[in-house]
C-alpha cells in the first residue's frame, strides 16, 4: 500500500486483478464522431497527439465510413496523414471494401469492422440483417488479413441491451462473437452501447464466451456510462482476466443511431481507478486532464468526466483554453 501523491489515489492492489491494461482510446473517433458540430481536422489532429503524449498507445484516430452517414468524420483523409507519424496503434475504423481501400491507401495498419449482436441495431446502423452484416464483414476482414500485418478489431454492438429489443440474450452475443473471430478478427470489443449492463451481466457473458473457446486475450471491453455503471462492470471484467479496455478521453461520445447511448467511459476516470487498484496503463493522469479540459473548450462546454471535474477543478468547467 503506497501513500498517495497529489492528485491521485492511494494505491491499494486486489487480488486477482491484471498488472497492466491496456486503454483503447475512443476519444478522437467514437467521441468526436457524436457531436453536433464538426471539429476542424486540425484540432482533432492535435487533440490525437496531445493524447499520444499522455502515454496512450492506442488511439482510435477515424472512419472512413462514406461522409453521408458520418459527416462529423468526413476529413479522414486529411486527418490520418497529420497523425500518421505518431509512435502509436491508430486504428480506423472501416464500413465496407471501399473504406478498406480509402484506409490502406493512407497506411493504416489497425482496422475495425462494427457489428451488431442485435438485428434492430444492425438495421438502425447498417440496414442489413446480422447475417447481411456478416456476409458483407467477411471480404473485406480476408483482404485486410491479406495486407501484410494489419490487425483486424471487430466491435459488436448491443451486447447487453438494444433499445428497440430490450435485454440480449447472452447466447446470442456468443454466436456473433464466433462468428467474427471464425473470418479472421484479431480482437473483439464488447460494446454495451445503451449502458445498461451491471457486473452479473458481463460475467455471465464472459463466462460464456470462455466456455465457448473465446479467448480472453482476444476481449475488449466497451462500456457506456448512462446508468452509473461503466466502471463496476470494467471492474467485474478485470477480474475475468481481460486486459483492454475502450475509453474515451473526457468521456465523450455516445452513438448516431441510438438516441438512448449517453457518453462512454471517461478514460480519465479509468485511470483513476486502475491506479488506485495498482494497475498500471503507462498514462499520467495529470497531462490526459489537462488535455480533456483543452478539447472541453474547443466543445463549448465542461467535460462530463468526474476526475477530469475533480482535478481541474474550476478550470474544467472554465472553458478556457488551455
Amino acid at each position: 500500500m503506497n501513500a498517495p501523491e497529489p492528485g491521485l489515489p492511494m494505491v491499494v492492489p486486489a487480488d486477482g486483478l491484471p498488472a497492466r491494461v491496456r486503454i483503447h482510446e475512443v476519444g478522437a473517433r467514437d467521441g468526436l464522431q457524436n457531436e453536433k458540430a464538426t471539429v476542424p481536422a486540425e484540432v482533432k489532429a492535435e487533440f490525437i497527439r496531445r493524447l499520444a503524449a499522455t502515454g496512450l498507445t492506442t488511439i482510435e484516430a477515424t472512419s472512413f465510413v462514406h461522409p453521408k452517414w458520418v459527416p462529423q468524420l468526413a476529413d479522414a483523409e486529411q486527418l490520418f496523414p497529420a497523425v500518421a507519424d505518431l509512435p502509436v496503434d491508430l486504428p480506423v475504423l472501416v464500413p465496407n471494401e471501399r473504406g478498406l481501400d480509402r484506409a490502406l491507401a493512407l497506411g493504416a495498419r489497425r482496422v475495425a469492422v462494427f457489428a451488431s449482436a442485435t438485428e434492430s441495431f444492425a438495421k438502425a446502423n447498417l440496414n442489413r440483417t446480422v447475417d447481411e452484416a456478416l456476409a458483407m464483414f467477411e471480404p473485406v476482414v480476408a483482404r485486410a488479413k491479406d495486407a501484410e500485418g494489419v490487425h483486424v478489431r471487430g466491435y459488436l454492438s448491443m451486447c447487453f441491451g438494444d433499445p428497440w429489443e430490450g435485454a440480449v440474450p447472452v447466447e446470442q452475443v456468443v454466436k456473433v462473437c464466433r462468428a467474427l473471430l471464425e473470418m479472421g478478427c484479431d480482437e473483439l470489443s464488447l460494446g454495451d452501447t445503451i449502458g445498461v449492463a451491471t457486473p452479473g451481466h458481463v460475467s455471465a457473458l464472459l463466462t460464456a464466451l470462455a466456455e465457448a473457446g473465446v479467448p480472453v486475450s482476444a476481449l475488449g471491453v466497451h462500456f457506456h456510462d448512462t446508468y452509473g455503471q461503466a466502471l463496476s462492470n470494467t471492474y467485474a471484467a478485470l477480474r475475468h482476466g481481460v486486459t483492454t479496455v475502450d475509453a474515451s478521453a473526457g468521456g465523450l461520445g455516445g452513438c448516431p443511431y441510438a438516441k438512448s447511448a449517453t457518453g462512454n467511459l471517461a478514460t480519465e476516470d479509468l485511470v483513476w481507478m486502475l491506479r488506485g487498484l495498482g494497475i498500471d496503463t503507462g498514462v499520467d493522469l495529470g497531462s490526459l486532464v489537462a488535455t480533456s479540459v483543452w478539447m472541453a473548450a474547443h466543445l463549448g462546454r465542461p467535460s462530463p468526466s468526474r476526475t477530469v471535474r475533480a482535478l481541474a477543478g474550476s478550470g474544467a468547467d472554465s472553458h478556457k483554453e488551455q
